[in-house]
């Protein structure tokens, strides 16, 4: 398997773009906006610059990845000859299932699918397609050229011949994979999530304030971000989506999002990618800076 397309030209999707190329797969990078698709590569270029001034990698390396990067707009004709595609689009159930309505009509039928969601299920995934032995989830971390891991879903119908391709796949990438079974939130998100979500909690009742409860976290914990920093950078949009497909799938209080939370989304304060969250982020500014509303 050396062909792979990737659907999705924003972070997660360019990202998985860049890593897939760096390592010799000849890559179909498609989204319908060419806007989107230059600024990936841009994207791309600049992080492969940074890896080169580092010396992790060398011009010609650079230059070659680039190279194995192909934009499309067209999904019909970006997968239509490769053998792995990861869909890395929106986190919305609905785009993700019509996705996967259209690629079964245009893969060739032995192409694996894979996805790179982060909550939704694999096998209502697969169970549009007519191979759902060969969808599967694929769960880059963010930054995906960085993280180490890959969370392998098995969906209730994937094949094991097909888990253990993605397994080998994932190693090849210099990636640490590890294989889980599909409920809701997987291992990583179901962890992950009801600690931000308790974190947002004990500042929505006034337990502390912002920099306080993310500085207990850092150094009691040893976490390298605190969980409502972390929260900014997933995205609180994002947050909100998983903890709602956590409490629908349980039926579980717990997973209930924090009001705070959920007023947050629907104020447009998402976090790193809207500027504002718990905390405020300025353009080229490192500093971390807690938003007025929280000061």
């Amino acid at each position: 398997m050396k062909k792979v397309a990737v659907i999705g030209s924003g972070t997660m999707g360019n990202g998985i773009a860049h890593v897939f190329a760096q390592h010799n797969y000849q890559v179909n990078l498609i989204d319908i906006s060419p806007e989107a698709l230059q600024k990936a590569q841009q994207t791309i270029t600049k992080n492969l610059d940074r890896m080169l001034a580092k010396q992790q990698i060398t011009e010609e390396q650079k230059n070659a990845t680039i190279k194995n990067i192909t934009p499309f707009t067209a999904l019909a004709e970006g997968v239509s000859a490769v053998d792995l595609v990861v869909e890395a689009a929106t986190e919305n159930k609905a785009v993700k299932l019509q996705l996967f309505r259209e690629l079964d009509q245009h893969c060739a039928p032995e192409a694996i699918l894979a996805t790179n969601t982060s909550s939704i299920s694999i096998t209502e995934i697969a169970a549009v397609t007519n191979r759902p032995d060969k969808v599967i989830g694929m769960h880059f971390m963010n930054p995906v050229p960085i993280m180490p891991l890959v969370e392998i879903i098995n969906g209730y119908n994937t094949a094991a011949a097909v888990t253990q391709t993605i397994l080998e796949i994932a190693r090849n990438l210099k990636k640490t994979p590890t294989a889980v079974n599909d409920y809701p939130g997987f291992v990583a998100n179901r962890i992950l999530m009801p600690m931000i979500n308790e974190a947002i909690y004990s500042l929505y009742e006034g337990v502390a304030g912002v920099a306080e409860i993310d500085t207990v976290m850092k150094l009691g914990m040893a976490h390298p971000m605190g969980p409502l920093q972390l929260a900014d950078f997933i995205g609180l949009d994002v947050c909100l989506s998983i903890l709602r497909v956590l409490h629908e799938g349980f039926g579980n209080p717990k997973y209930a999002p924090c009001p705070l939370l959920v007023n947050m989304v629907q104020a447009g304060h998402k976090g790193v990618k809207s500027g504002t969250g718990f905390y405020v982020y300025t353009p080229g500014s490192k500093d971390l800076v807690v938003a007025e509303r929280f000061r």
